[in-house]
């Protein structure tokens, strides 16, 4: 009797650990409708998976020792009606999961704008009000180790470890990661898509409930992984316009120096804000030359396509302590290279943005 009470607990355990399914309940429409694909889709499998186990069941019950009704047919070989069930009823399933699964992969792209705010509320064109016109809200995402940064390019403003975005408003997250691969996830609002070095992801979402919700990492990166969440805030308009202006109000500045400390390894860093970011930093942290000593990627490419550096480009190669375990402060120092800029730092500031410093300094090299 111990043991039976034990085993009629069990069932109350396993509810109890599913007291806030927010993959099941969802505030964002892109959520609810991968949410609704689950679904379906765990549905239409258990129209195969649950007859086939109750037929098991029925079958070594029906043909047991002691049941003398049990007719004994060592002859049987086949049945044309039992060869169609087994064969079309499994077909139409995967017919019916393949056409939900190719659906779902092109129309929940998460490079693709969102197409409506909600099942009710599609999304109209109408100039001059980005609520209404499905004018995306910006942010620019880095994840560091092991906290993550946003930034957002039109308000001119960054926050760590925090992210807002009005409700009912498509919002556009770029990705990118500082060292090592993560995965942004907010499962509220969408699924996770991966944070990788040198490259950029995106994710298109809406959030139709306002409320906190809880965002982390989804992929291991280091040992600060586990605390390495942040709070998504669904807010309205006007609570997004005060959020802002509290941002502009309480926060310092973010430089490429300032950047460069706060991507050194630190755990459990507290909500920050920043007033002004310096311009061209999220394209500096995606190419990887934050450090202005440094050669962009994108101009590397751009050298690389008109023929490469020939022999000169030995020049721009210079020995140093890898950045990792000196800027970072992460361990041992060990000797390697990089590229360096073609041009100093104070050519870089004189000289304007990237391509310009491109342009000017390839004919050098020919």
């Amino acid at each position: 009797m111990r043991h039976l009470r034990l085993l009629l607990v069990l069932p109350l355990i396993l509810l109890t650990g599913g007291c806030n399914l927010v993959l099941l309940s969802p505030a964002g429409d892109v959520a609810l409708q991968q949410r609704n694909l689950l679904i379906a889709s765990t549905v239409l499998m258990l129209l195969i998976i649950i007859p086939v186990m109750a037929l098991t069941i029925a079958f070594a019950w029906h043909y047991r020792e002691g049941n003398k009704k049990a007719v004994y047919d060592p002859d049987f070989h086949h049945s044309i009606g039992l060869e169609v069930v087994i064969w079309s009823a499994p077909l139409l399933i995967i017919v019916a999961l393949g056409a939900l699964t190719w659906l779902g992969t092109h129309l929940l792209d998460p490079y693709r704008s969102v197409s409506r705010i909600s099942a009710s509320k599609p999304i109209v064109s109408s100039v001059g009000d980005p609520m209404v016109s499905g004018k995306p809200l910006v942010v620019q995402v880095v994840a560091l180790d092991w906290k993550w940064l946003f930034l957002y390019p039109e308000q001119g403003i960054a926050s760590l470890n925090e992210v807002a975005a009005p409700v009912d408003r498509p919002i556009e997250f770029r990705i990118t990661s500082s060292s090592v691969m993560n995965s942004l996830f907010i499962p509220a609002l969408a699924g996770q898509i991966y944070a990788m070095p040198g490259m950029q992801t995106r994710l298109n979402a809406v959030i139709n409930k306002a409320g906190d919700y809880e965002g982390f990492s989804a992929n291991y990166s280091g040992a600060g992984f586990s605390h390495m969440r942040f709070t998504f805030k669904g807010v309205d308009e006007g609570d997004f316009s005060a959020w802002v202006d509290k941002v502009k109000k309480e926060g310092g500045g973010l430089s490429r120096a300032d950047y460069l400390k706060l991507e050194r390894p630190s755990e459990k860093e507290p909500v920050r804000y920043y007033n002004a970011v310096d311009a061209g930093l999220y394209d500096a942290i995606l190419n990887m030359c934050v450090d202005r000593a440094k050669m962009c990627m994108h101009d590397m490419a751009a050298i690389d396509a008109r023929g490469g550096g020939g022999r000169e480009g030995i020049n721009t190669v210079m020995s140093l302590t890898y950045d990792k375990a000196v800027r970072r402060g992460t361990g041992k120092t060990q000797q390697a290279t990089f590229v360096t800029a073609l041009c100093t730092p104070a050519d870089a500031y004189g000289l304007g943005n990237a391509s310009t410093v491109s342009a000017a300094a390839t004919p050098r090299l020919n």
